[in-house]
């Protein structure tokens, strides 16, 4: 079995793209390897306020972009590359991300932490849903080995939020600056916007180029 350490950002669109393309090259190109993909959290905007930031302005005051459509052209092309249709105009709003991880973080013993992130992902960019409501990560969440109130309580724990808070800390400190970052076998490491060919390879060098994958 492969292991692989994901590190992400649930409102990236390069993570909802690392996301869709892990998996179209795990299910094309290696369908019989056994994989368990392990989810960490990096948190980009972690003081965002509540009602979230608007992401047109957000381009303006960080980076002088006054097209927010042009900066939006490079990763939809790429989603479309890979077969995900992605029109980033439809969320302009970006959200903080503590109660996400944290659910996610809660998923894992439960065996669904990759389908629940992927989930939370494409409802925040392709349905344009507000993930930083609780009702709606718990609407989503229910689909995963959750319970409603339990769903609920995990999301609302501001000490769930801070070990959250703690763990991005930790990713930082160990060196992951751009998301997604991946780490293959424990010791393949690759982020940002790569390629499905830069993933398979990373794959087949975690892997030795084992036959049976």
């Amino acid at each position: 079995m492969l292991h692989i350490d994901l590190y992400t950002e649930i409102t990236c669109p390069w993570c909802l793209i690392g996301h869709h393309r892990l998996d179209k090259v795990l299910a094309e190109r290696f369908p019989r390897l056994e994989v368990d993909i392990q989810h960490h959290p990096v948190l980009l905007l972690p003081d965002a306020p509540a009602e979230g930031l608007y992401i047109p302005d957000l381009l303006f005051k960080r980076y002088g972009v006054t097209n927010p459509k042009a900066s939006f052209a490079r990763p939809e092309a790429e989603a479309r590359a890979s077969g995900l249709e992605l029109d980033l105009s439809r969320q302009l709003w970006t959200y903080r991300t503590q109660a996400v991880h944290a659910l996610i973080l809660a998923a894992r013993p439960r065996g669904t932490q990759h389908q629940l992130a992927v989930a939370i992902t494409q409802a925040h960019f392709l349905e344009a849903r507000n993930i930083s409501d609780s009702n709606v990560l718990v609407e989503i969440a229910v689909g995963y080995g959750f319970d409603c109130e339990e769903a609920y309580s995990i999301a609302l724990d501001t000490a769930q939020h801070k070990r959250i808070e703690a763990e991005a800390a930790k990713a930082a400190a160990a060196g992951v600056g751009s998301v997604p970052h991946f780490v293959f076998g424990g010791h393949i490491a690759i982020n940002g916007g790569r390629s499905e060919d830069e993933i398979a390879s990373a794959i087949r060098q975690a892997t030795g180029g084992a036959p049976n994958v």
